[in-house]
C-alpha cells in the first residue's frame, strides 16, 4: 500500500511535537500536505512532494554524502517516495539501497521519528517537463559500521565520508551532533 497523507500527517506532527520551532519554516508543507492529500507523495505534485532521506552515521564520526548528477551538488542519499514504499523509513531505506549499494541490513535506525525535516526549492527540469517546485525532505538517522560503497551512476557522480561537523545545514548538523555523542 503506497504512503498516505495520513502517514506523512503523523509522522509529521510527531516530528513537530519534538522540534516546534519547526513548525514555521514548515508552514510550506503543512499547506501543500492539507491541499494535496494523497498525491503529497508523488513526484508530479508540483506544488511540493514528500522525499525521503538518509543521514547515514558510522562510528568514526563521519556521514555519507553522495554528489547528485542532475543537481551537481553534494547531498544525502535520499530521494523521490515510490508507489511500493509504504513508509516513510522503508522509501529512505530503498533510496540509500538504490544509490549506494548500502545493504539496508547492515544499518540500523536510530529513532522512528525524522532528525530533519527540509523544505528545499528544486530548479525547473525542461527535460523532464518539470517546473520548479518543492521538495519536502524527511531525513532519518541511521548507523552503520559500512566502508563499501557501490554507486548508482544514473543519479549519483561520487560518494564521500564526512565527518558530521562539517554538514553546514543547520538545524541537520546540530541535530546529528547532539545524536551521535
Amino acid at each position: 500500500m503506497p504512503i498516505t497523507a495520513q502517514h506523512v500527517h503523523e509522522t509529521l506532527e510527531a516530528y513537530l511535537a519534538q522540534h516546534p520551532a519547526d513548525r514555521e519554516p514548515l508552514a510550506s508543507l503543512l499547506q501543500v500536505l492539507d491541499d494535496a492529500g494523497d498525491t503529497i507523495t508523488s513526484r508530479k505534485e508540483f506544488r511540493g512532494h514528500v522525499t525521503a532521506g538518509v543521514v547515514l552515521h558510522r562510528p568514526d564520526g563521519r556521514v555519507l554524502t553522495i554528489e547528485h548528477r542532475a543537481l551537481s551538488k553534494w547531498l544525502l542519499p535520499g530521494g523521490h517516495v515510490e508507489e511500493a514504499d509504504e513508509t516513510l523509513v522503508g522509501a529512505a531505506l530503498r533510496e540509500l539501497a538504490e544509490e549506494t549499494g548500502i545493504d539496508p541490513a547492515e544499518v540500523t535506525l536510530a529513532v522512528d521519528l525524522p532528525l530533519h525535516i527540509d523544505a528545499h526549492i528544486i530548479p525547473a527540469n525542461p527535460a523532464k517537463a518539470e517546473p520548479e517546485h518543492l521538495h519536502f525532505d524527511f531525513r532519518f538517522l541511521f548507523h552503520t559500521t559500512v566502508d563499501e560503497i557501490v554507486l548508482q551512476e544514473d543519479e549519483v557522480t561520487a560518494a564521500s565520508w564526512q565527518l558530521a561537523d562539517t554538514l553546514v545545514t543547520e538545524p541537520l548538523r546540530s541535530r546529528v551532533l547532539t545524536a551521535v555523542v
